[in-house]
C-alpha cells in the first residue's frame, strides 16, 4: 500500500490532454468473450484476494473475461485513469480513493449504475456505501461501488499494556497521560501516528467539528480543527511521547506498523486494513480498541471503490455491472474482509461472517464492526481531494514537525480552499 506524495491538480481539465486519440480496441477476446479491462492498485495479500474473486467469477460463467491489470498505487492509478480517460483509452472498470469520487463524478467521467440490474438492490452496509460514506450521496447517482473500505483504528500492545496494568485510552486526556506512561526515552514511544489528514479529520470530529460545513465551505473544523493538531503537537514537542513518523503518505503509514510490530510504539493508530497484517507479525497480543473521543466519538472511512468509465463500451459497461454484483455476493464480500482486514460491504456479508463464528474467533475485526457506528460522512464536495492532497495535508506535516502555530497554518490552508479550483 506504498504510495507517495504527488500534487493531484484537480484544477486542471480532464481535456488537458484530449489531443491524445484513444486506439480502438477489441471488445471481444478470440474466445467471442467480452474483453472487461480492471486496472487495480492492491498489493500483496489483497492483490491475491482480488485475483481469486476474479477467478472464481471466470469459474461461473464464459461470457466475461475480467482482465486485471496492476496501475501502482493509488495515485499513479488514478494520474494513469485520468490521462486514459482524457485519451479515451480507458479501461471500463477501474478503482478509486473514496474523496475522488464527487470530482469524477461532477467532470461527467463516471458511468451511472442505477439503471443496471441489480445494482440499487445490493445491500451494501450504509457508512460504507456512497449512501452513507458521503453526506446526499444517496441522493447522487449510484457512482460508487465501495471495494477495499475501511477507518482508523487503534492497536495496543498486550503484553506492554498488561504489564503497566493499563487500558486502551478511551478519551484525549487518557490518551496523552497512557502515552506518557509507556513512554521509554530511547527506547519506546508510547504512541505514534502517521500525520495524515484522515487522522486529524478523526481527531476534528472527536473535536466536535466537521472539515466542511453544511453549505460545502471547507472549514477545516475551525476551533476544532486547531484543537486536533495541538494535540499531536503537545504530544510530540511538550509531551515528548509521541514520534512524529518519518517519511510521507504510507512511507510513514509503514514506520508506524514496524515501530510497533518491533515494540518500539506501545500504541498506534492506522488502519483497520492492516488488522491481519498485525495480527500475523507481531510477537505478543493485539488488543484493537476504538479511538479515543473527546466530545464525541468519530472515524471518516478510508479505501477505495470501484467506478465505471462512462466512454467505454456498452458491452463493456454492461459486463462490469455484472462482475461487480458478484463481486457484492455475500461469499466474495466475506472473503475480502476474513482474508484481509478490510470491513464486509454489505449486510449479508457481515451476517455469515458472524454466523460463522468470525468476529468470536477474531474481536478486533469485531471492534472495528462496531466502530461503523461513529462514522462521519465526507461531504460530496469536488474539490475534497484536491484540498486533502495539496493544502491540507503537507501543512500538518509542517506544523507538527516544526511546531508552527496551529491557528495560523490551519487560516492558511482555509484560505487556499477558498479559492476557485
Amino acid at each position: 500500500m506504498s504510495l507517495s506524495r504527488r500534487s493531484f491538480a484537480l484544477g486542471a481539465s480532464l481535456a488537458a490532454v484530449g489531443g491524445v486519440a484513444g486506439c480502438k480496441r477489441a471488445v471481444r477476446d478470440d474466445k467471442g468473450r467480452i474483453r472487461l479491462r480492471l486496472w487495480f492498485s492492491l498489493g500483496g495479500r489483497n492483490r491475491e484476494v482480488l485475483l481469486e474473486i476474479v477467478k472464481r467469477f471466470h469459474a461461473t460463467q464464459d461470457e466475461i473475461h475480467v482482465e486485471p491489470v496492476y496501475q501502482g498505487d493509488y495515485f499513479e492509478s488514478l494520474a494513469k485513469l485520468r490521462t486514459a480517460i482524457a485519451a479515451k483509452a480507458a479501461p471500463a472498470l477501474s478503482h478509486v480513493v473514496a474523496e475522488v469520487v464527487p470530482y469524477l463524478a461532477r467532470a461527467s467521467t463516471l458511468e451511472p449504475l442505477d439503471g443496471y440490474p441489480g445494482m440499487k438492490e445490493i445491500p451494501f452496509v450504509a457508512a460504507l456505501a456512497q449512501s452513507g460514506g458521503f453526506r446526499g450521496g444517496g441522493e447522487r447517482p449510484l457512482y460508487g461501488i465501495p471495494l477495499n473500505r475501511s477507518t482508523p483504528l487503534m492497536y495496543c500492545n498486550g503484553d506492554i499494556f498488561a504489564k503497566e496494568g493499563l487500558r486502551p485510552p478511551t478519551t484525549w486526556k487518557d490518551l496523552v497521560d497512557t502515552a506518557k506512561t509507556l513512554t521509554r526515552p530511547g527506547t519506546r514511544w508510547g504512541h505514534e501516528v502517521p500525520i495524515s489528514w484522515w487522522f486529524w479529520v478523526a481527531l476534528v470530529g472527536q473535536a466536535g467539528g466537521v472539515v466542511f460545513d453544511e453549505a460545502g465551505r471547507a472549514t477545516l473544523g475551525d476551533e476544532a480543527g486547531v484543537r486536533a493538531l495541538r494535540l499531536w503537537q503537545d504530544l510530540v514537542h511538550r509531551d515528548k511521547a509521541m514520534r512524529p513518523p518519518p517519511g510521507r503518505d504510507y512511507d510513514a503509514w509503514n514506520v508506524v506498523n514496524q515501530d510497533f510490530l518491533g515494540g518500539r510504539a506501545a500504541f498506534i493508530w492506522t488502519s483497520t486494513a492492516y488488522i491481519r497484517y498485525l495480527e500475523d507479525n507481531a510477537k505478543f497480543p493485539v488488543v484493537a480498541a476504538p479511538l479515543p473521543r473527546d466530545v464525541r466519538a468519530s472515524v471518516p472511512t478510508g479505501g477505495t471503490f470501484f467506478v465505471v468509465v462512462k466512454q467505454a463500451p456498452d458491452e463493456e459497461k454492461v459486463a462490469a455491472a455484472r462482475f461487480l454484483r458478484f463481486f457484492c455476493e455475500a461469499e466474495q464480500a466475506a472473503y475480502l474482509s476474513t482474508r484481509t482486514g478490510y470491513l464486509p460491504i454489505t449486510t449479508p456479508a457481515a451476517a455469515k461472517m458472524r454466523a460463522d463464528g468470525f468476529f468470536a474467533k477474531h474481536p478486533n475485526d469485531d471492534v472495528a464492526q462496531a466502530q461503523l457506528a461513529h462514522v462521519d460522512p465526507w461531504p460530496w464536495e469536488p474539490l475534497l481531494f484536491r484540498i486533502e492532497r495539496d493544502i491540507v495535508d503537507p501543512r500538518l506535516e509542517e506544523a507538527v514537525l516544526l511546531d508552527r502555530d496551529a491557528s495560523s497554518v490551519l487560516a492558511e490552508a482555509r484560505a487556499l480552499a477558498a479559492r476557485p479550483g
